[in-house]
């Protein structure tokens, strides 16, 4: 982010511009004024990080305004210069609230010194004042609800990042709320306030990209009607959002990594770059690495882009967060569509839970929606949901089995499938028989060929394996 000036106010132009040259000689950005009212407009204007100004001044002079100052900023570092150094002034500035007070002829060595603490006291007071801001009010992740590990990673990860300014890539699936965690960083970045703007790379048709990222002067193109300001400029002093950063043209490419690395945009048709001071956030779909090794996606951006890389992760990775975002999903659209809050029945529930939500988060929230809507004022059973979750198996390859190198005995794996599915339905064999999608008879059969008995059937010496067990 842009660092802010340091103001000098004196009436003595030479002394100004003295002052001037020394702190620019350290890498100080500076603005100017030539007596105490000017000083003060500058202040209210320009937000300086230090004031350094002279006390005796025509007008207001620099006690007054030192006071003037302290009245709109508490917290503001003020150094005073005079070459009348009394103790009583002396007294009186401190007392005023300066941080400092230097006597005339200054040295430079010893103002830069006083600089460079007066400075690093100020970022310190800032980072405090932030972080009493950032404990007031939590970090805010609003569709991005999760208590499971990985969820409690990302949230982690995000509050780091959002205090910084660095660049960041996100990482994941469509619908996993890449969108919504980027926002939720410029929310609690100090670009709070300034614009949040996004823009879909891979909805945009390739000839206007750069037009929607850079902007264009009238007439620079056919069609190019009026003067366009890019997204980039419309960020200015906030935040971009580049979602489907993976599907940017190899030119395009190229201009975003000069953006990224001079903090200037090249607008289609004007003869000169313009600066910008803007953070990036981006987020793919797609693994750039191997966009990288297949040379569509250029290495040195890549790298630029990916300072630091949060990954988001599937719904069907943190299936423990289903129940939760059910139940923030039914409050929301209830309370937005005006209608009383659903319930959902035992076995809805558990189908909600199996299923491995392809769309993620997004699809989620859209069947809760369509409940909602939907809803006659009962609990919502397994009927009402989509076909597609609600016959949806869990795949074989999500069981997750560890096949031994010396071999395995299939029949054992049928047993020990058999024994956890009567297990899981404390024997009762109806639905048994319908989790693992058999008829009630072929599971009796399989029972009998195993020789599998219910733990109360084992106790009884007349017990069989399809006694009273079965409804």
């Amino acid at each position: 982010m842009k660092k802010k000036p340091i103001l000098i106010v004196d009436d003595d132009a030479g002394q100004r511009r003295l002052i001037q040259f020394w702190l620019e000689e350290e890498g100080h950005q500076t603005v100017t004024a030539s007596d105490g009212n000017a000083g003060l407009k500058l202040y209210e204007e320009k937000s300086p990080r230090l004031v350094i100004s002279d006390i005796r001044m025509p007008g207001l002079s620099g006690l007054e305004l030192l006071g003037r100052i302290k009245g709109i900023n508490p917290d503001a570092a003020v150094i005073l210069v005079t070459a009348f150094g009394t103790v009583e002034t002396a007294v009186e500035a401190m007392k005023l609230g300066a941080l400092d007070y230097v006597l005339k002829p200054l040295n430079p060595d010893e103002l830069k010194l006083i600089v460079r603490r007066a400075v690093e006291l100020q970022e310190l007071t800032d980072e405090n004042r932030y972080l009493r801001d950032l404990a007031g009010t939590a970090l805010r992740f609003e569709n991005l609800v999760g208590r499971s590990r990985k969820m409690q990673e990302v949230f982690e990860l995000a509050l780091q990042v959002a205090r910084s300014d660095s660049t960041v890539l996100l990482i994941g699936e469509s619908g996993t709320g890449k969108e919504l965690l980027a926002k939720a960083i410029h929310q609690n970045s100090r670009r709070m306030g300034k614009p949040f703007v996004t823009i879909n790379c891979g909805a945009i048709p390739e000839n206007l990209v750069e037009s929607e990222l850079f902007g264009h002067r009238k007439g620079s193109f056919t069609g190019a009607v009026t003067d366009r300001t890019g997204k980039f400029e419309a960020a200015n002093e906030g935040t971009i959002f580049l979602d489907e950063v993976g599907e940017l043209s190899p030119q395009v490419q190229v201009k975003l990594l000069r953006v990224l690395q001079e903090r200037e945009i090249d607008k289609i048709g004007y003869p000169h770059p313009v600066k910008v001071n803007v953070r990036v956030l981006a987020a793919t779909n797609r693994n750039l690495i191997n966009l990288v090794e297949d040379g569509q996606f250029r290495e040195d951006l890549y790298y630029r882009l990916s300072v630091i890389s949060i990954p988001l992760p599937p719904l069907r990775e943190r299936k423990d967060d289903i129940p939760l975002l059910i139940d923030h999903f039914i409050a929301k659209h209830s309370e937005h569509q005006h209608l009383p809050a659903i319930s959902l029945e035992d076995e809805t529930l558990e189908a909600l839970v199996r299923y491995n939500w392809p769309g993620n988060v997004r699809e989620l929230e859209n069947v809760i929606e369509r409940l909602v809507v939907l809803s006659k004022g009962k609990p919502i059973g397994p009927e009402q949901l989509p076909p597609e979750i609600r016959l949806r198996k869990t795949p074989v390859s999500n069981i997750g089995l560890a096949l031994p190198e010396e071999g395995i005995s299939l029949e054992e794996v049928e047993k020990e499938i058999l024994l956890r599915a009567l297990e899981k339905h404390n024997w009762n064999q109806t639905r048994a028989a319908k989790y693992l999608n058999i008829s009630r008879k072929t599971l009796i059969y399989r029972m009998e060929k195993f020789g599998l008995v219910s733990p109360s059937e084992a106790e009884s010496p007349s017990g069989n394996a399809h006694s009273s067990a079965g409804e």
